[in-house]
Parts: structure tokens; sequence; C-alpha cells
């Protein structure tokens, strides 16, 4: 019997004291939830991506948050670190946290999901899965949209620059649906490294996360996610990027962990002069399978952008990259560049 229930979605939302978008956003977001199939092997985008063994009834949402305390490797991290601001997050509850004050002087906020959706309402209501990634991109999208909980909001207001970055660290000791959610306004610079970790056990855990990442014009991001999760972790991940005119994106990624990791990452080059780097890093040992589905999608002429995948794979791990450049018609004088440079190790 499922999980993920209508009731479920009620009571996370009431537990979180959610104001009344939310929970209709949410409710919502369960109702495409529950109508859309499972992915197959039929569909494109998972063909050579099996998940039958993937039981969903075992696991379900994160109603009751943290369980633990974050392992004491991932949180030595940030100590000594210089930063903006540090946050500290154990199954979406937060454990750590910290923002200097010259930060928070110049109108920057940086703070977790569930206290931005309370104490920011309306900024998060205008940017929370309607301009990067949606509900409507599939199971799993709708999933997390119905069943978030925990994550990261930054938003840099106008002209504003912060050369120090924002340190997160995310520590799951079961299921986690963690939210990011980043947005500069016109010629705000940021940068904000978040890192993903778990123990292995027994038990079939899932982290279902979402990454929005909006730089307005002449913005300049640096966005930077290292997983480390246990060998028992499913790990299902929808990321968008939209990049303005004259704004620049640098993206990183790092995959180490889980069981299984299926994510699909793409950045929008909406106006002239949009530029974004993607950069990646995988690993993959013993069963693991790792399936990074990237696209470049060049929305106006005038725009680059710069893909390279690097990964390894030892035992009988299985790696998969579908990359693909788009351009709408009209999008000249664009330069896409893609290359994915894998190795055998045994």
């Amino acid at each position: 019997m499922t999980k993920y229930t209508k009731e479920a979605v009620e009571q996370l939302s009431a537990h979180l004291n959610e104001p009344e978008w939310m929970q209709a956003f949410r409710l919502d977001a369960w109702e495409k939830f529950n109508a859309l199939p499972m992915p197959v092997t039929t569909d494109e985008a998972w063909r050579r991506t099996d998940i039958r063994r993937f039981k969903m009834d075992e696991v379900g949402p994160s109603l009751n948050g943290a369980h633990g305390t974050a392992a004491h490797s991932l949180t030595e991290t940030l100590e000594g670190t210089e930063a903006s601001g540090k946050l500290v997050m154990v199954d979406g509850v937060v454990q750590e946290f910290t923002v200097e004050e010259s930060v928070t002087s110049q109108g920057v906020v940086f703070t977790d999901m569930h206290t931005a959706v309370s104490e920011h309402g309306d900024l998060v209501k205008e940017y929370f899965m309607t301009q990067a990634v949606t509900v409507d991109e599939g199971k799993f999208a709708a999933m997390h949209g119905a069943f978030w909980r925990g994550g990261v909001f930054l938003y840099v207001p106008k002209g504003v620059v912060i050369e120090t970055p924002f340190r997160v660290s995310n520590w799951s000791s079961g299921k986690t649906y963690n939210h990011t959610l980043v947005v500069l306004a016109e010629d705000a610079q940021a940068t904000l490294i978040e890192e993903f970790a778990s123990a292995t056990s027994d038990d079939t855990n899932i982290h279902n996360g979402a990454t929005e990442l909006l730089v307005s014009d002449r913005g300049n991001l640096t966005y930077a996610s290292l997983q480390d999760f246990g060998e028992n972790m499913w790990q299902f991940n929808h990321e968008r990027g939209r990049v303005g005119r004259d704004a620049k994106l640098d993206w990183i990624i790092s995959v180490m962990g889980t069981r299984l990791t299926k994510a699909f990452q793409t950045v929008e080059l909406d106006q002239p002069g949009s530029w974004a780097r993607m950069s990646g890093l995988f690993f993959g040992n013993g069963r693991q399978h790792i399936d990074l589905d990237t696209q470049q999608n060049h929305n106006s002429p005038d725009t680059v952008s710069d893909l390279l995948y690097k990964g390894a794979l030892k035992n009988r791990a299985r790696s998969v990259w579908q990359g693909m450049i788009k351009t709408l018609p009209g999008a000249q004088r664009m330069d896409g560049f893609q290359a994915n440079r894998n190795l055998i190790l045994d």
C-alpha cells in the first residue's frame, strides 16, 4: 500500500505550519503525481535505466523530520571555513545555521526553505517551481512538488556582490526531498556550495531533489553540488538553471554515491549574452548505476554553453550519459560545446 497519499500531503503541510498557497501547491502536485505512471524503459529518457527494483512503497515521504545528527565528516568540512553563511540540515531539518550580518544588511536572504516560505512567502511563491523545474516534468518531479521537505533558499538583490561562498551540508538518515532555490537579481553575484551525504544501511532510501537556479541579467552565479550518498540510496533529481542577458552560470556537480542515480540537468540560455558552463564528475563502484541526462537549450542568439563531464567506473558499475544541445529557430551565432570522458578501471 502506497505511503504517498493525499492525507500524507496534508499531514506534512500541517506539521510544517505552511500557508494555504503552499498546501494548495502540494495538493495540486499530488494530483499530478497520482495520475502519472512510473517511468519504464520504453520511455526514451529512461531507456537505459530500469527502476523496477525500486520499491517505492518501502520508502514514503519524510513526515517526522530528523532521526539523527549529521556525520562529523560532513560538518567538519564547514569548521574554520570562511563563508557568508553556513547551513547544516538532517533529513530536511535545520541543525546548525549562521549568516553574516554584513550579508543580510544588504538585503540578501539565506535560509532554509521552510523559513523562507514562512517569512518571505511572496518572494518564494513567485519562483518556486514556476520558472525552472515544474511538477509536469514527470512522476518524480510531481512527487517532489507534493512531498518536498528541507533545502536552501538564496536570494541576492540587484547589484549586490557577495564574494565569499555560502555553504550548505545535507545529511540523510533515511528519505530526503531537498529543494534548492537560488535567485540572483540583476547585476548580482554569489557562490553556493552544497554537500549531500548519508551512511549506508540495509534499508531502501530515496533522495528526490530539485534544484532551481535563476540568474537575472548580468548576474553571475557559481553553484556546486557534491554528492556522496550511501549505497542503499536511490536518487532522482530534476535540476534547471535559467540565465539572463549577459549573465553567467558556472555549474559543478559531483556524483559519488547511491545505488542508482537518475538526474536531469538542464540549462536555459534565454537572452543574448547568456553563458553557462556545466562541469560534472562521477565515480561508480560495485553495482552502482549512474544516469545523467543533460540539456543545453539555446533559446536566444549570441549564447554560449560548455559542458564537460568526466567519470570512472569499477567492478560492475554502469554509467549512462545522454546529452543534448538544442537551438531554437533564430538563435544564431550560438556556441555549444559538449564532451563526456570515461575511464573503465577494471
